[in-house]
């Protein structure tokens, strides 16, 4: 799992949290979105961002662009989780986001996907292999993934100055 932590770069998540903050002095909202299994990563996070002080809200992706996209205003933030970066449904939600006014953070596996160039900030979340034989169900994208933003939470709660007695 060493090689996860070597992924993380640190100027990435000062961008991240800068957008993040930008947005909350703002007024905005911050959203959290991903289809398949990282859409259990993104309700994962919201609830992980919102108890260290940043409000998220998760997005059913294939839902916004359904009609669901109202909920995200000019101005949000929306970080986006795809392995690829290529999961289509993503990419329409994203790109009717943005044309809405949304800022959006990719966290990928590849930082030269369709996802990481529509993005206004990338997190990388590589790995090599999934762990298994198959090489197919998503095991080791979806820890990259999860340690990523367990990251990203750490930097926006410091930059808060969150301590005991304003933990929520």
């Amino acid at each position: 799992m060493e090689y996860i932590l070597e992924t993380i770069k640190e100027d990435n998540l000062e961008s991240a949290a800068h957008l993040i903050l930008e947005c909350e002095e703002h007024n905005g909202r911050i959203h959290i979105t991903g289809v398949g299994k990282p859409g259990h990563v993104a309700a994962y996070i919201a609830s992980l961002f919102s108890s260290t002080g940043t409000p998220t809200y998760e997005l059913h992706a294939t839902e916004a662009i359904h009609g669901s996209s109202g909920q995200v205003k000019a101005g949000d933030v929306v970080i986006a989780i795809s392995n690829s970066g290529t999961t289509k449904e993503l990419l329409y939600t994203c790109k009717t986001l943005k044309t809405n006014g949304a800022k959006i953070i990719a966290v990928t596996g590849n930082d030269q996907s369709e996802l990481a160039k529509l993005a206004d900030g990338v997190l990388v979340a590589s790995v090599s292999k999934e762990g298994d034989e198959l090489n197919k169900p998503p095991r080791n994208s979806i820890l990259a993934e999860v340690i990523v933003l367990q990251s990203l939470s750490i930097v926006l709660q410091d930059k808060k100055k969150l301590d005991m007695k304003t933990y929520i």
